[in-house]
């Protein structure tokens, strides 16, 4: 849906967001397509250059430690364990039984639960990926998605901040001293990489500073996944 604001109307929208960083990256106005009345800049680009400038912030999001395994054991890959009829969900549970993908390495694990009690404000890791070096939570999105590669990597990042790294590791059995990083996972041609490939400083910027970098799938006719790395 179209957007009408202007420059000072999106910093107020951040402004009056930001008390609860840690749900920051859920605000509708972080999926704002095109760009403001006055200034004529992406909408996305005011809010990359806020987070910039305010990263600090989301350093201070609060960790959650899960007391119940991050791993899920009876997780299988086999749709018809689950409910669930989403997309994304879906997609996560093939490449799990695809099992390797080429960059990634190895899939872990699929919708990995970061709540410790039912009150907690945490969503779930979309896919997790290890490739004997590094282990990757992985934010991903369906070929149609509409949401902004900003809230991609918003929302890999507060994931992040959010886990217990230490026991996260533990419960997949990885060494301790393996890094933890998070990468948006998208679509090539959805809308998050064709954002990427427009003008958009800030946001690389805020790519840069939060240390991702977005993966690209290519679902092959084979029905397997192939996986690019960020141009």
């Amino acid at each position: 849906m179209a957007q009408d604001y202007t420059a000072e109307e999106i910093l107020l929208k951040i402004r009056q967001s930001s008390q609860k960083i840690e749900s920051f990256y859920k605000q509708d106005f972080i999926n704002y397509r095109g760009k403001t009345k006055d200034t004529k800049e992406y909408y996305t680009e005011i809010i990359a250059g806020w987070c910039i400038e305010n990263c600090s912030l989301f350093e201070q999001i609060p960790k959650i430690t899960r007391r119940s395994s991050y791993r899920t054991l009876t997780h299988d890959g086999n749709p018809g364990n689950t409910r669930s009829n989403r997309t994304e969900e879906l997609i996560a549970m093939s490449m799990f039984r695809q099992g390797e993908l080429p960059v990634i390495g190895k899939i872990l694990d699929y919708q990995t639960p970061l709540k410790n009690k039912r009150s907690d404000q945490a969503g779930k890791i979309d896919l997790l990926a290890y490739d004997g070096k590094v282990l990757r939570i992985l934010e991903l999105k369906e070929p149609k998605s509409t949401e902004s590669m900003l809230r991609c990597i918003l929302e890999g990042y507060t994931y992040l901040q959010i886990v217990d790294k230490e026991k996260l590791l533990q419960d997949f059995s990885l060494p301790a001293y393996t890094p933890v990083v998070a990468n948006p996972f998208v679509f090539v041609n959805g809308q998050q990489h064709n954002e990427m490939r427009e003008k958009r400083p800030q946001l690389r910027r805020l790519k840069e500073l939060f240390r991702t970098k977005p993966f690209y799938i290519v679902r092959k006719e084979n029905g397997y996944y192939d996986v690019t790395e960020d141009e």
